[in-house]
C-alpha cells in the first residue's frame, strides 16, 4: 500500500490505508494498491492521456497484474474535483474523498458501473455506498 501526493490532502496516509484494507477485506481479495492525490492540472492531463477526456476528473483507477500474478492497482484522486462535488452534494470533503478511494479500489478489483443515469443505481455504486457508510 502506497499513498502519495500532498495537494489539498484531507485524509491521512493511515486513513487511506484503512479504507483500502477495509475494501480488500470486505471483498476477500488481495492486491497491492497505490493511491495518489493529484492536483487539478495533473489529473486533467492524466484523464486526457489515458481516456481521451477533457478536463479533470475525480478518480481514475488502473488495474494491472504483477509479474508473479499479484493484482496491482493505481488509484488517482483529485481533491480539487472532490471538494467541488462535496459542496454540490452538501457533504464533507472527507466523505467524498473516502468515496473516491473506495470507488477506485473497487474498480481495481474488477467492479464496474454504467456511464450516465444508471451509474448511481448500479450494484457497484450500492456496494461503494455501503463501504462509505461503514467507514464513517
Amino acid at each position: 500500500m502506497t499513498v502519495s501526493g500532498n495537494r489539498r490532502r484531507v485524509l491521512s496516509d493511515d486513513r487511506v490505508e484503512r479504507i483500502v484494507r477495509a475494501v480488500l477485506g470486505g471483498e476477500r481479495q488481495d492486491a497491492r494498491i497505490s493511491v495518489t492525490f493529484l492536483g487539478r492540472d495533473a489529473m486533467r492531463e492524466l484523464n486526457r492521456r489515458h481516456l481521451g477526456h477533457r478536463g479533470p476528473t475525480d478518480v481514475l483507477a488502473f488495474r494491472l497484474s504483477g509479474p508473479d500474478g499479484t493484482l496491482v492497482g493505481d488509484v488517482y484522486v483529485c481533491p480539487w474535483v472532490a471538494q467541488r462535488e462535496a459542496r454540490t452534494r452538501n457533504i464533507t470533503h472527507e466523505e467524498e474523498l473516502t468515496r473516491l478511494v473506495v470507488h477506485g479500489t473497487l474498480h481495481v478489483l474488477g467492479h464496474d458501473h454504467p456511464v450516465g443515469p444508471g451509474r448511481m443505481s448500479s450494484p457497484m455504486w450500492m456496494l461503494q455506498e455501503r463501504y462509505v457508510r461503514s467507514l464513517q
